[in-house]
């Protein structure tokens, strides 16, 4: 009986590991950057803040924080009524497709690829829009991979009208693809595509309206600021060409010829590929380029990958085929150091957190009145957001347009900024920050360079600062 008992436990615990083992592995990783890199950056401020207001603030909404500090362009708020819903859940219904269509061995490939790689785990923890997009994305492959047309095309259609208007750009492309293969009908698509606008437009109008206290659709002036005004151009641009020759090697790394070769070896992977890869070359034509913005491609593009890596892998005891195999495996581990080097960049790269953190730990928290904190915008865009802050007697400032030589004026017991001297101030220390990689003839051969980035001051009519024997900036 002990041993019948044994079998069976071991045969349960066999099953969990298959049914769960590529979702730990994938949970994992993704959660060892949140606890790495808890900071968040300017492109995430919204989001954060939203969060740190419903859970703090709640029906106050006088007091949130975007009225004060709307950005560029409206985000909407239903992001606040969709933080359970987890990415990698959607990317797990996605895999299951893909194990049901090509098999367990594309799948094991896939969460290889997938788990090698840095972007893709390391954003989809981030409250981005584009990741908020990237959920629906997601189950619209998960759909179109099992035959359910029409919820594929109502996935993208919520994801452009609600989080991210460029997601049309994708939807354009597959939805193109389903009518010229008869996969479904004009007004069949139509009428789906018409209704979950409708559907999201006044979801988004509703929700958005009362907590913007305007009537707002904000997708509709994002698409009007980026693409008709063109005024994402002012955060800089990229050649035509960027998304092919940067952020999809630097994203995909060894998948990137990998998913190249996938679309010969198996004719299938084309039909997925190329709406995909409309959706890049579409995007190309709009001058302001991130990475984040095609981040819906990489799924797509890794299980090509990943049909090609498991021809490979089948074909690995051929003699035309050992050297490519070899190469493959080279090429994994080569995306895996790639991948840590990032990971220790980003690490990096939120100076404003650590210094925010560094002063709380030393500043002088027992005093009895209250400690002024100006946090600058540098700051602010790296690493700081309303989480970051203290209660008693820690109080923050995010004022903008003070002019330098003001700040003496003020009655700010600390500032946190890019500037290492200010009249008036002590700067007490200085937090230092991801400038470049360097690379040297000797091990090791890679080097990442850091240079002061955030500067932590103390007001001089502070007696604590003044007598305070700080180690001071360099």
């Amino acid at each position: 009986m002990a041993a019948k008992s044994t079998e069976a436990l071991n045969a349960k615990s066999s099953k969990i590991i298959e049914l769960y083992g590529w979702d730990l592995l994938l949970g994992t990783i993704a959660a060892f950057y949140v606890f790495m890199v808890p900071y968040t950056k300017v492109e995430e401020s919204f989001n954060v803040q939203a969060m740190h207001d419903v859970i703090y603030l709640r029906h106050h909404l006088e007091k949130y924080d975007h009225l004060d500090f709307p950005g560029v362009v409206p985000r909407t708020f239903i992001v606040r009524l969709v933080l359970g819903f987890i990415i990698l859940s959607t990317l797990r219904f996605f895999r299951i497709e893909v194990r049901r269509k090509f098999g367990h061995q594309v799948e094991a490939f896939f969460v290889i690829l997938t788990a090698i790689q840095f972007h893709l785990l390391f954003y989809c923890t981030r409250p981005l829009p584009n990741i908020l997009a990237l959920g629906l994305v997601n189950l619209g492959y998960a759909f179109w991979f099992k035959g359910s047309f029409l919820a594929a095309l109502r996935c993208l259609t919520l994801a452009t009208i609600v989080f991210r208007c460029d997601t049309l750009l994708l939807l354009g492309p597959l939805g193109l693809e389903l009518l010229l293969t008869k996969s479904v009908s004009l007004w069949e698509a139509f009428k789906c595509c018409v209704s979950s606008a409708l559907i999201g437009v006044g979801f988004s109008v509703l929700v958005d309206t009362i907590m913007w206290r305007r009537i707002l659709w904000p997708e509709l002036e994002v698409f009007w600021f980026n693409s008709v005004l063109n005024r994402s151009s002012e955060w800089g641009t990229h050649a035509f060409h960027w998304y092919f020759t940067s952020a999809l090697p630097r994203s995909l790394l060894s998948a990137y010829p990998l998913c190249v070769l996938g679309v010969f070896v198996d004719r299938r992977s084309l039909l997925y590929i190329l709406p995909v890869f409309s959706f890049v070359l579409l995007y190309s034509k709009l001058p302001h380029k991130e990475l984040r913005f095609i981040i819906g491609s990489i799924p797509m593009f890794n299980l090509s990958a990943a049909i090609a890596a498991s021809r490979i892998y089948n074909n690995r005891k051929k003699k035309a085929w050992e050297w490519i195999y070899f190469i493959m495996i080279g090429s994994f581990v080569v995306s895996l150091g790639c991948t840590v080097i990032t990971f220790m960049a980003s690490y990096e790269n939120y100076p404003g957190g650590y210094a925010l953190k560094a002063l709380h730990q030393i500043g002088h928290s027992n005093n009895t009145t209250y400690q002024w904190v100006h946090i600058d915008s540098f700051a602010a865009m790296n690493g700081i957001s309303r989480f970051c802050e203290n209660d008693f007697p820690w109080r923050y400032s995010k004022e903008e347009g003070i002019a330098i030589e003001e700040f003496q004026y003020r009655n700010f017991t600390y500032l946190l900024n890019e500037h290492s001297s200010i009249d008036g101030f002590k700067c007490l220390f200085a937090v230092n920050g991801f400038s470049k990689i360097y690379l040297q003839m000797r091990f090791p051969l890679i080097v990442l360079l850091k240079e002061p980035k955030v500067f932590v001051h103390g007001n001089l009519r502070n007696q604590d600062v003044a007598k305070s024997q700080w180690a001071g900036c360099p």
